[in-house]
């Protein structure tokens, strides 16, 4: 079932479900096979977030199994990892956006169709409020980026940064628009 975090317990779950999938926490063998997550979030933005666009969850039950964070750009300077692409976005003159600050599925959930779920669910929510979704993603998350492609991706520009972000290809898919970070 996809719905929309309302509770403080979704929310605890969400980040639960995120500290298992951070880089940091799983094995090399792991990122390649099963992805990971980047960004760890506090409850308290978490909840400020969610207060702003509410995030969109898949649950089983009682228990949130997937998530696709949901950030305005009024959080752009919180997170400083995501800071860049925001920057880009005011560069390039894209508005009118949400940012999918994140997306994860629970390791017992996955290959159901859940990315998809949540990516669905999130376009219907946003629309017609907003006309795109915007997010990024790690370009060693072969898992991330192959889901990205399976629901329809297709790549539109690439963007080059100099230092630790060498480039970003941007891609899009009807509302959905996604930045992939890559090595060049």
């Amino acid at each position: 079932m996809y719905t929309t975090a309302t509770t403080n317990d979704e929310l605890i779950q969400i980040l639960s479900l995120q500290q298992m999938n951070l880089k940091s926490a799983v094995s090399d063998l792991e990122m390649e096979q099963e992805g990971f997550v980047t960004v760890h979030h506090t409850l308290d933005i978490l909840t400020r977030m969610n207060n702003a666009c509410p995030h969109i969850i898949a649950k089983d039950g009682d228990k949130v199994v997937g998530y696709a964070l949901s950030m305005t750009e009024d959080f752009k300077d919180e997170i400083s990892v995501l800071r860049p692409m925001f920057i880009e976005m005011e560069n390039i003159s894209i508005q009118n956006f949400i940012t999918m600050g994140q997306i994860c599925v629970a390791k017992t959930h996955r290959k159901m169709g859940i990315f998809r779920g949540l990516y669905n669910a999130m376009k219907i929510a946003s629309y017609p409020k907003y006309d795109a979704i915007i997010t990024e993603v790690d370009a060693t998350n072969s898992r991330s980026l192959g889901a990205h492609y399976a629901v329809g991706f297709k790549k539109n520009m690439h963007l080059q940064f100099f230092g630790p972000r060498l480039g970003i290809d941007f891609f899009e898919d009807g509302l959905n628009c996604t930045f992939q970070k890559r090595n060049t």
